[in-house]
């Protein structure tokens, strides 16, 4: 079947000192179904990890180390999406549009969602998307 996973659920996955039943749960799924993400998710675990370097959590080669570490997954990225969609859905639901991207993901793929962010969850049950 596979489901949606968003940025926030897959740096509890990296970082050492963040966990969450969510992410937890969304990572044992991939034992047995693939994730599917927007182009953007590539960004943003890039840029929490560069982010995360700058803070001295992690060293730079341990987000190298994520990356190819999350390449071992299936986890794969979406070649599209209704844009027009996306900005309705990001007024309707006061996202943003970063988070109107898995939210779109999500339903035009009739996929759960993986999202540890408050106001997106609250989205997704709006837009009756399965949660994680």
């Amino acid at each position: 079947m596979g489901f949606v996973v968003d940025a926030s659920v897959t740096a509890c996955w990296i970082l050492p000192d963040e966990s969450h039943t969510t992410a937890s749960s969304a990572f044992e799924l991939l034992r047995n179904e693939s994730a599917v993400v927007p182009a953007l998710w590539r960004y943003e675990v890039r840029n929490f990890l560069l982010v995360n370097e700058r803070r001295g959590r992690i060293a730079p080669a341990d987000s190298t180390e994520a990356l190819k570490w999350l390449r071992r997954f299936p986890i794969h990225v979406d070649p599209g999406h209704d844009h027009d969609g996306l900005l309705i859905l990001a007024r309707t639901h006061a996202l943003t549009i970063y988070d109107a991207a898995y939210l779109e993901t999500a339903i035009r793929l009739a996929l759960p969602l993986a999202t540890l962010d408050k106001d997106l969850r609250k989205a997704a049950k709006k837009a009756r998307v399965p949660l994680i």
